[in-house]
């Protein structure tokens, strides 16, 4: 084992993450966005969507039309997304010990694979109509996106905080919205003044790609989520330096961190030292917490112990003594 031996200066003249106030496992209420705005954004949502649709016949506007099936959808998926964050704030039991937050996850893979479809899908629709040319009313569009912009800002400002992945979900969501409204509502001034009725469809399909860039990146965190990879902004090799110069530990190894949800982070580590205490768990702890880790499991060695793990390799072991 290779041990090393550090000095009497713990943690001066080095740098160091910014402190993060990350609430433990059984508080994750506690994030700045609760479910109720999610509550608040599928009611506008849905209320709009219906409204958005009967306006879509009537003005025979193909961005219009594509926007309110879109929006149902989307309605569908924040509610479902809203019953899974208020499930996610369980506190942990038996059955599940590290709590519910990654129910919270499966609501943010439904809204982001809405999202994937339902760009797709005005993808299609756009490129029909440039095909397929038809007039629109373009009075109706520009009343209609007036409306839509006010009310679907609203919702995106209700829900523009959040920290989990379910509610950034929720705010791209939003914020398609938003921008979608913005694009019908230039293109229908546009289309005013210089009759040119690709401006529609065109404008329909930059909002869509932008949309569906945005939802595949989410995809990924959310695939990254469950795959366990170390969060974003974590440096294993880093972490493990600022630990060693802790006055105390010799070395550390078989490091292993994740992300319960992309905010609640956890951690399990071998930590080498001669005199093992309380105030050296302390210390270990209050360094993991600058980086955002709220829970950790240490166990700790001597330095004449061997330890069988150091490799971190995962191997799957069978039981030498099965229970029956």
């Amino acid at each position: 084992m290779n041990h090393k031996t550090t000095t009497n200066q713990t943690k001066m003249h080095r740098k160091t993450p910014p402190r993060q106030s990350h609430p433990p496992l059984t508080e994750a209420s506690s994030t700045t966005a609760p479910a109720h705005k999610i509550l608040i954004a599928f009611l506008l949502n849905l209320g709009f969507s219906i409204f958005e649709f009967i306006g879509g016949i009537f003005t025979n506007s193909v961005a219009i039309t594509s926007d309110a099936i879109h929006d149902l959808g989307d309605a569908a998926s924040i509610g479902i997304a809203y019953f899974l964050e208020r499930y996610s704030k369980k506190s942990p039991d038996h059955k599940y010990t590290y709590g519910y937050v990654r129910y919270s996850i499966i609501g943010s893979l439904l809204t982001t694979l809405i999202l994937l479809f339902g760009s797709a899908l005005v993808i299609y629709t756009a490129v029909n109509r440039i095909l397929n040319p038809a007039p629109v009313n373009y009075n109706g569009m520009i009343i209609l996106a007036f409306f839509g912009v006010a009310i679907n800002f609203a919702a995106a400002y209700y829900t523009h905080d959040g920290k989990s992945l379910n509610q950034k979900s929720v705010n791209l969501h939003m914020l398609e919205d938003v921008l979608g409204w913005v694009v019908v509502l230039i293109g229908a001034i546009v289309m005013h003044f210089t009759d040119i009725t690709i401006i529609d469809p065109l404008l329909s399909i930059g909002v869509a790609i932008f949309i569906f860039a945005n939802a595949l990146g989410n995809f990924k965190s959310i695939l990254d989520l469950f795959l366990e990879k170390t969060p974003h902004g974590i440096s294993i090799e880093r972490l493990r330096e600022h630990l060693l110069s802790i006055k105390g530990v010799q070395d550390v190894h078989h490091i292993h961190v994740w992300s319960l949800d992309g905010y609640n982070n956890c951690a399990t580590m071998h930590v080498v030292c001669v005199n093992p205490s309380p105030n050296l768990k302390a210390s270990i702890r209050e360094e993991l917490q600058e980086y955002g880790i709220s829970h950790v499991t240490i166990e700790l060695e001597t330095p004449d112990e061997h330890c069988d793990a150091i490799a971190c390799h995962a191997i799957a072991s069978q039981p030498t003594h099965p229970h029956h």
